[in-house]
């Protein structure tokens, strides 16, 4: 009596076979095959997989978002970053925060003990939960510190316009 195979995913659940064109015996065997969706995505869009040497990827920068009545106030913490190498861009509803830290080390690799400071670029995009006053938005950097505050777009604010006789 024939073995029918059992596919990768009935073999790890131990359920029934939910893809018969992949099975354990192929990975054993060193077949590399692709299972037959994987093998068509990947044909389809070949440039889909990110290549991590030819694209760097930028950290993520880690922020407080808060609001008081007025304002909404972001935080980062972003010591030794010089101020040229930050850029900070205001949308009415979002904000974008790049930078560069610069890596000084003395000393070699096979020196360090621990090594978790992040360097390199690092960026971040807050959408805001409420429409700002880009114009009258302020960022000020103490300590390493960056507040941005964000005056609230007064939906309700009402402007009384003296009409002219020409």
């Amino acid at each position: 009596m024939a073995r029918e195979k059992k596919s990768l995913f009935g073999w790890l659940t131990g359920g029934a076979d939910a893809d018969n064109d992949y099975s354990f015996d192929d990975l054993e065997a060193g077949s590399g095959a692709l299972p037959t969706r994987g093998r068509a995505a990947a044909e389809k869009h070949p440039a889909s997989m990110p290549d991590p040497i030819e694209e760097p990827i930028d950290g993520e920068l880690s922020v407080d978002v808060y609001q008081t009545p007025s304002h909404i106030v972001v935080k980062a913490m972003i010591a030794g970053v010089r101020p040229e190498d930050l850029d900070v861009t205001i949308t009415r509803d979002m904000v974008t925060i790049r930078g560069k830290r610069e890596q000084h080390t003395e000393g070699s690799a096979g020196d360090f003990f621990f090594q978790e400071l992040y360097w390199g670029s690092f960026s971040r995009t807050i959408v805001l939960p409420q429409e700002v006053e880009v114009e009258e938005a302020e960022a000020v950097e103490k300590h390493g510190l960056l507040i941005i505050r964000l005056p609230k777009l007064d939906k309700g604010r009402q402007a009384k316009l003296k009409v002219k006789s020409s």
